[in-house]
């Protein structure tokens, strides 16, 4: 901890204190309650409150490789990589109008639960050892991997496994109180993160203006930065034409201009918080009117994510570009962009970088737990209930959970401790993009038309799920060698590797599209209304007074930020 003040120091144990003092009153008042069921212990049945849930759903979907990451993005890139924040507030107002009372009303605990209740075991089973993969593999051992890394950075190079081990202990204590233990600790989370993100992305700001001389001053800093970069501060990236710069061209693949919105944009958003076990696993549990208001709370706060994720990574690469942060230089020359993020804080004063630690901690622990939960959740419901140990009582299958996040957890420390996966070396938010892109066009295809075509069919899941694969791969590896690189249906753009490329989010746009004509296809040959088809009724979709002012404040603020940055 050679980085940190003795302050800094009381400031992270203070936090560690309330955080694991207030789960273990919840987790005492629970038990006292008697309240050990298995949807208690997974779902927090009917417990967590508006509030909980839509600080819980930010808690968990924020985390290290989002403060490295998108800080890194927007370093090189700028404000355009807020899209996939925006975009989330309207992918969850989507969420929460139509998908939630579908779920609700066909008593849907998990993701699986969902495809065998609309389709067949056989979707639920192939889906189910996927999402443990997915889940085990790709995303718990990389926010691991992520996380430790950063912390050991901003402590000036501690010890890397001792912090991995230390964070994950921390995640087990929390998750093995269950859902509700997990949902309102992660509201100290939140929290948490939001205070010491914004101190950095102050103490960014003031750094900026203090270079121009301008004094401290955060606006002054904030305009300064649109003046000296007014290229990062533009949300719709131009397609590059024939002389543009490989760097533009790098821009363009990363996030694809107008395109993006027509494309793949929707399909990571919606398939992330509405088909996803991590997600709406903090929904499932409550009522339809306190869903709805924690999901659109989670989207108004989506909207000022970008401050402390992106805003310090655009601050970092002026200060950069005026002569600052050279201690940061790669061993080539060249900034390292993931660096952005942690070359800021290096500037925190005392107590700030305590609570900037504290911030990190707490975007990385409640992201860990809440994967553990879901892992534990589909292991013991969908698989441990169902093909295991049919009768299994309420205890069984609670202890069976704690066990599964406990074996979850370990392993993915082993997998973690030398790098097993590689997650360093290809960048844990490029890790975490690749992996989950692949399957994302087929598995959304499979919940839309599940949920809204009573005509889908099981045969054309399983079809949907292949070719979604199998296209993703195409025309992410392969289509510009055979096709060609100029086709009606995309542009190819050189990667600066000696081949060529089609951004990755139109990818996912074709092959949803091609995906969604073959799940059709094949569901015209099966009968018109499919016996499994979920019954849909106009007064589900109906919106209470409150949840239609959220939603109508959530769109005046994503059309402000787009008028003022387009």
């Amino acid at each position: 901890m050679g980085n940190f003040s003795t302050t800094d120091i009381i400031v992270f144990i203070v936090y560690f204190i309330l955080v694991s003092g207030y789960g273990y009153w919840i987790y005492s008042r629970k038990k006292n309650k008697g309240a050990s069921g298995s949807h208690d212990f997974f779902l927090a049945e009917g417990s967590l409150t508006w509030w909980a849930i839509g600080a819980s759903l930010i808690a968990s979907n924020i985390s290290a490789e989002q403060f490295i990451g998108m800080s890194g993005n927007g370093f090189v890139v700028g404000i355009a990589v807020a899209a996939y924040e925006w975009v989330a507030a309207i992918a969850l107002i989507i969420v929460a109008v139509w998908f939630i009372p579908v779920y609700l009303k066909n008593k849907i605990f998990t993701m699986p639960q969902f495809l065998q209740t609309r389709y067949n075991e056989t979707v639920s089973l192939i889906m189910a050892i996927f999402w443990l993969f997915l889940y085990i593999f790709v995303n718990l051992t990389s926010i691991l991997y992520l996380g430790a890394l950063a912390i050991s950075n901003l402590a000036g190079g501690g010890n890397f496994h001792l912090i991995m081990i230390a964070l994950a202990v921390f995640a087990l204590l929390i998750t093995l109180g269950g859902m509700k233990v997990i949902g309102f600790t992660d509201v100290i989370q939140v929290l948490v993160l939001i205070i010491g993100g914004l101190a950095t992305t102050y103490i960014a700001l003031t750094m900026v203006s203090e270079k121009f001389g301008l004094g401290k001053d955060v606006l002054a800093g904030f305009k300064m930065m649109m003046t000296d970069a007014p290229d990062h501060f533009k949300m719709i990236l131009d397609k590059p034409g024939p002389n543009a710069s490989q760097a533009d061209i790098n821009k363009y693949l990363m996030l694809p201009g107008i395109a993006m919105y027509f494309a793949g944009q929707w399909i990571v958003n919606l398939n992330y918080w509405g088909c996803n076990q991590y997600i709406t696993q903090r929904a499932l549990g409550a009522d339809l009117k306190t869903a709805r208001k924690g999901i659109l709370f989670a989207g108004i706060l989506k909207l000022g994510m970008p401050i402390i994720v992106m805003l310090p990574g655009i601050a970092a690469y002026v200060l950069h570009k005026n002569g600052s942060l050279q201690q940061e230089m790669a061993p080539g020359g060249n900034f390292n962009a993931d660096n952005a993020y942690s070359a800021v804080l290096g500037f925190l004063p005392t107590g700030l970088k305590g609570l900037s630690l504290a911030a990190l901690t707490a975007a990385i622990v409640a992201s860990l737990a809440g994967k553990a939960n879901s892992i534990s959740t589909i292991f013991t419901l969908d698989i441990y209930k169902k093909y295991i140990n049919k009768s299994a009582g309420e205890k069984k299958l609670v202890l069976t959970g704690k066990l599964t996040i406990l074996a979850a957890i370990v392993f993915s420390i082993l997998l973690t401790w030398e790098d097993l996966l590689g997650i360093g070396g290809e960048g844990g938010f490029t890790f975490i993009q690749k992996y989950t892109g692949f399957i994302s066009p087929g598995v959304f295809a499979m919940f839309i038309l599940g949920m809204f075509w009573k005509r889908t069919t099981g045969p054309a899941a399983i079809a949907g799920l292949i070719t979604g694969f199998v296209l993703s791969v195409v025309f992410n590896n392969y289509a510009p060698a055979w096709f060609g690189n100029e086709t009606l249906l995309y542009t190819a753009f050189p990667n600066g590797k000696g081949g060529y490329e089609i951004p990755f989010l139109i990818c996912m746009g074709l092959s949803f599209g091609f995906t969604m004509l073959t799940m059709i296809s094949i569901s015209l040959f099966g009968p018109k209304i499919n016996p499994k088809a979920f019954v849909l009724e106009r007064s589900m979709f109906k919106v209470d007074k409150v949840t239609m002012s959220l939603i109508v404040i959530t769109l005046l603020l994503i059309t402000m930020l787009y008028v003022k940055f387009w």
